[in-house]
C-alpha cells in the first residue's frame, strides 16, 4: 500500500496547508496569471493599433501629390478684365512659388493679393487696392506709423520697418506707394533685397507720375 504523501509546510504558516488553503492559493495564482496575461494583451494591441496608425500616415503622406503653384499671371489677366483696370503681376525669380492670387473685397475696398514664396523661405504678399481709404491702409498693416521714404528703381514708397514687432504678425516689413487707379503695398518677412526685387518689377509697369503714399 503507498503510504500518503507527505503535506508541504508553508513557511508563512509553519505548517502544512490545509485543503481550503491550498485551494485559494491555487485561485490566487490563476487569477494573477489572467491579469498579466491581460495587461500583455492590451500592451500588444495598443502596439498594434499604432503600427497601423503610423501605416496609414505615411501611405497618406507619399499618396498626397504638393499642391500645385498657382499661375498668378493667368489670374492677373482675368482679374484685370473684371476690374477694367490693371492688376500688378510682376515677374519674379523662377524658383520662387505663388501660394494664393485672387481679386477680393475687403470694407468695400477691391484688392488683388498674390502671396510669394521666396526660394530663402521668405514671404512676400502683395496687395493692390482699388479706391482705397486711410482706414484700408491701417488695418492692412496693422497701425503702420513711422514711415521712411525710399526711393527704387524711380519710385517713390513709404517703408514700415517692423521687424521683431510681434503684433503686426507677417506685416513685419512694408513697401507702399500710390498709383494712379490704386494703392500697391508689399509686406512680408522676406530680405530686403528680395522686397527691392518685386518694388523694381512693379516699378517697370507703374507710369513715371506715381507718388509716394502719405
Amino acid at each position: 500500500m503507498t503510504p500518503p504523501a507527505e503535506k508541504r509546510v508553508v513557511a508563512e504558516l509553519g505548517r502544512p496547508e490545509t485543503p481550503e488553503e491550498t485551494a485559494a492559493r491555487v485561485a490566487e495564482s490563476r487569477k494573477r496569471r489572467r491579469a498579466n496575461q491581460s495587461t500583455k494583451n492590451l500592451v500588444l494591441s495598443l502596439i498594434a493599433s499604432l503600427g497601423i496608425v503610423l501605416f496609414l500616415i505615411i501611405v497618406v503622406v507619399q499618396q498626397s501629390p504638393p499642391a500645385p503653384p498657382v499661375d498668378y499671371q493667368a489670374t492677373a489677366a482675368e482679374a484685370s478684365a473684371a476690374l477694367g483696370a490693371d492688376v500688378q503681376a510682376p515677374v519674379v525669380p523662377p524658383t520662387w512659388t505663388t501660394n494664393r492670387a485672387d481679386l477680393t473685397a475687403n470694407g468695400g475696398v477691391r484688392e488683388w493679393y498674390v502671396g510669394f514664396l521666396t526660394d530663402t523661405d521668405g514671404f512676400i504678399a502683395l496687395v493692390q487696392g482699388f479706391e482705397t481709404n486711410p482706414t484700408w491702409l491701417d488695418e492692412l498693416l496693422r497701425g503702420p506709423t513711422g514711415a521712411e521714404r525710399v526711393e527704387i528703381a524711380g519710385i517713390e514708397w513709404s517703408l514700415y520697418d517692423r521687424r521683431g514687432v510681434d503684433a503686426v504678425g507677417n506685416r513685419q516689413y512694408a513697401l507702399v506707394t500710390e498709383a494712379t487707379e490704386s494703392t500697391i503695398v508689399l509686406y512680408g518677412t522676406a530680405s530686403e533685397d528680395e522686397f527691392a526685387l518685386v518694388a523694381t518689377a512693379i516699378a517697370a509697369d507703374l507710369p513715371a507720375e506715381t507718388e509716394n503714399a502719405p
